[in-house]
């Protein structure tokens, strides 16, 4: 049955199919337009781990969400799917993660992990795994980019995206990145992992069609973070969530903060988005939640301002939703908002 006639006979008002794909809808990744490619990964998790059960859960959580989205009223027709959680990477991750937290052990009690012979040796197998995973991600997300597909990334942790960044940067001269995230994720191999989820946007910004760096949310930062970002300002535009409450109690509108930050971004538009930039409220299991942050329909006001100015999203990413062990609230808000966005990039791109 072709994408065409599995519309025709698909009634969106019916309960989610539980046998079916994402949001309970029964196309495949080859019918679909945009496909979600999951990345179960939390290898480099600093504070909890959790999140690289984030795809299956928001896969499940997703059959429960109603089709109907004023932005886009025929949303479920767009064709949407994600593809099979790799079991290659599932597999690696439990691996790695083990041997990964030997080093973080290390260093929080004061030992130098790369002048012992051993945890030197595991620094270099789990670099090189999670380069693995980089990898596979660029590889995965360049065929479905060559068939003509919109491609979003769903983690897992925050260094999940790079490879999907990487083969948009192939197909594309120049663009901007829309970061929200409660963390500038600026360090220089944090822990002494190259593919850190705290080093994910210096490792994006190696890539030189990036031409700018909006980050939004902000609110728990290093000074070696701050130097970096003074030091290029002309590439990194910050506005943290104490300069966007601020500038509120001050009066000024949030959809003329929102208007401030979108001035910001250039015709092309990629969205990294950590669910820690939410409030915590929102996603009380996510790996490190921080007080503060975005509303849920604040986070979406912004994404369709950078819409409503005729700019197009080229992709996304959605990172960092844990599930609870009692509930699925996290991969409730991480499903809903996965849906808004992909009909806000939908939108953008006119499909």
């Amino acid at each position: 049955m072709s994408r065409e006639e599995k519309i025709e006979s698909f009634n969106p008002n019916d309960p989610g199919q539980h046998d079916g794909n994402l949001f309970g809808l029964p196309f495949t990744p080859e019918e679909a337009r945009i496909v979600v490619l999951p990345v179960p990964w939390d290898v480099t998790t600093s504070y909890r781990p959790g999140t690289s059960a984030g795809p299956q859960s928001i896969l499940a959580a997703s059959k429960q969400i109603d089709l109907y989205d004023p932005a886009l009223p025929d949303a479920w027709k767009l064709g949407v799917a994600m593809v099979d959680i790799p079991e290659v990477l599932v597999h690696l991750n439990h691996e790695l993660r083990p041997k990964a937290e030997q080093i973080i052990l290390a260093m929080e009690q004061g030992i130098d992990p790369s002048a012992d012979p051993l945890l030197r040796s595991l620094i270099a197998e789990v670099n090189a795994g999670c380069a693995r995973m980089v990898d596979r991600v660029r590889t995965d997300a360049s065929g479905w980019l060559d068939q003509g597909k919109r491609v979003v990334g769903l983690g897992g942790d925050h260094s999940t995206p790079l490879g999907l960044l990487q083969a948009l940067a192939e197909r594309h001269d120049t663009f901007g990145v829309l970061q929200i995230d409660a963390h500038a994720d600026l360090r220089e191999a944090y822990e002494h992992f190259t593919f850190s989820h705290a080093s994910i946007l210096l490792n994006a910004l190696k890539l030189d069609q990036i031409s700018s760096l909006v980050q939004v949310g902000l609110r728990d930062v290093c000074e070696e973070e701050v130097a970096f970002t003074q030091a290029h300002a002309d590439r990194i535009h910050p506005f943290t969530d104490r300069d966007i409450k601020h500038a509120l109690y001050r009066g000024e509108t949030l959809a003329q903060v929102h208007q401030r930050i979108v001035d910001r971004l250039p015709g092309l538009v990629y969205i990294t988005l950590d669910i820690d930039g939410l409030d915590p409220a929102l996603c009380p299991h996510t790996g490190t939640p921080v007080p503060g942050g975005l509303a849920f329909e604040a986070c979406l006001h912004l994404v369709e301002c950078v819409v409503a100015s005729g700019r197009t999203i080229i992709g996304f990413d959605l990172n960092e939703v844990s599930p609870g062990k009692d509930d699925e609230w996290d991969a409730n808000v991480g499903a809903r908002l996965l849906f808004r966005l992909i009909n806000q990039m939908a939108v953008s791109q006119r499909m």
